[in-house]
């Protein structure tokens, strides 16, 4: 199994920055992507940002590209999201999400954090 733990969530004005962080307990070598989700009041969760797990792909939304940046420290078995020039409409809970393969790829786990709430305010 695998576990995650958010930190980093809180209140910061529109034009802010702050930088979530998750750290990885577990099964943590047999991890194939990282990533970043957020759900809005009364939307759908979205992903955010993606990392592969040697750490030389990602992915963004196109909203936060150029704002956001994905990394991992596979020392610190950490993952952050550093979010710069925040706007209100970046207001939802973040979630970290991990998966694995097994099966040689035919099967597929999901793992989620608890979430860590992000409140900008305009």
């Amino acid at each position: 199994q695998v576990q995650l733990a958010e930190s980093g969530g809180g209140l910061v004005q529109a034009g802010g920055s702050l930088r979530l962080s998750c750290a990885v307990s577990g099964l943590i070598s047999s991890i194939n992507t990282m990533g970043w989700y957020r759900q809005a009041p009364g939307k759908q969760r979205e992903l955010v940002a993606t990392i592969t797990s040697s750490g030389g792909g990602t992915n963004y939304v196109d909203s936060v590209k150029g704002r956001f940046t994905i990394s991992r420290d596979s020392a610190k078995n950490t993952v952050y999201l550093q979010m710069n020039s925040l706007k209100p409409e970046d207001t939802a809970i973040y979630y970290c999400h991990a998966d694995r393969l097994l099966r040689f790829g035919a099967v597929r786990l999901d793992y989620w954090g608890q979430g860590t709430q992000v409140t900008v305010s305009s």
